[in-house]
């Protein structure tokens, strides 16, 4: 993938793909799937040459999944501030 339209995705990831968004009526692997062929559309008007979109077509859906899928990340470092502060402001203040 070129650096190029590797740094065109990851800006449409991040202005087009809202995290935990969940639709019911969509499934994850749905809703990546109508977001890449969006994406795809969204470059061909964006002057890519067409080449270089159908060479990303195995690599970008990949990327759009993991965007798509259901985040269970922990952050440690934000549940120990939440707790610190907590303990410095027992009223909530």
């Amino acid at each position: 993938m070129s650096k190029r339209f590797r740094r065109w995705v990851d800006t449409w990831i991040e202005e087009n793909v809202v995290p935990g968004a969940h639709v019911d009526i969509e499934s994850d692997e749905a809703r990546a799937k109508r977001l890449t062929e969006r994406m795809f559309a969204d470059a061909a008007e964006a002057g890519f040459p067409t080449f270089e979109i159908e060479q990303e077509r195995k690599r970008v859906p990949r990327l759009v999944q993991a965007a798509v899928a259901p985040g269970a990340d922990f952050d440690i470092d934000a549940f120990g501030l939440e707790s610190e502060l907590a303990r410095e402001y027992p009223d909530g203040d």
